[in-house]
């Protein structure tokens, strides 16, 4: 059993900012939508206000993708859309060190699973809270917290797009 934090959908109109809480409403996170970009960037910021990982919109890419960096501005992970999956949406995540993690699921209405290997890493779920507009992040013990609900971040903006 992992933890689990509440997520909120959609509000990303850039500079927008909100906290991400655990299923106990202890603020974990905060996502801080940076203003006069030109691109989507995002910051996930820890209680403590240090950047522990970054989110950017890639541009003029022929797929959708969103880059995440860690806390000394290097990548460490794209989100994209996998081609030719034409029955349903099929995400990926492409580690740099080499690894991928598999995401399906059913991520317009936030029900989905991110596996490495065939190994559960983590689910959304919008079912687990009552909360209006939120999703919840369920992560397994050992995987990476941050880049997880950077990985939810991106895919929330990613969907969004391509509604």
């Amino acid at each position: 059993m992992g933890r689990k934090f509440v997520v909120k959908e959609r509000l990303f109109a850039v500079g927008d900012d909100y906290w991400v809480e655990d299923e106990h409403g202890e603020k974990c996170f905060l996502v801080d939508g940076k203003v006069l970009r030109m691109r989507d960037t995002f910051e996930l910021q820890d209680t403590d206000g240090n950047t522990v990982a970054t989110i950017r919109e890639k541009v003029l890419t022929v797929r959708d993708a969103m880059k995440i960096e860690n806390a000394d501005g290097d990548v460490v992970a794209t989100v994209r859309k996998k081609l030719f999956t034409p029955f349903h949406d099929k995400y990926h995540v492409e580690l740099e060190n080499g690894g991928e993690w598999e995401i399906h699921g059913d991520l317009i209405d936030k029900e989905y699973t991110v596996k490495s290997d065939g190994h559960r890493l983590g689910e959304v779920s919008r079912k687990w809270f009552s909360i209006r507009d939120a999703y919840g992040v369920e992560i397994e013990d050992g995987a990476d917290v941050p880049l997880m609900i950077a990985v939810a971040v991106c895919l929330d903006r990613l969907v969004e797009h391509n509604d």
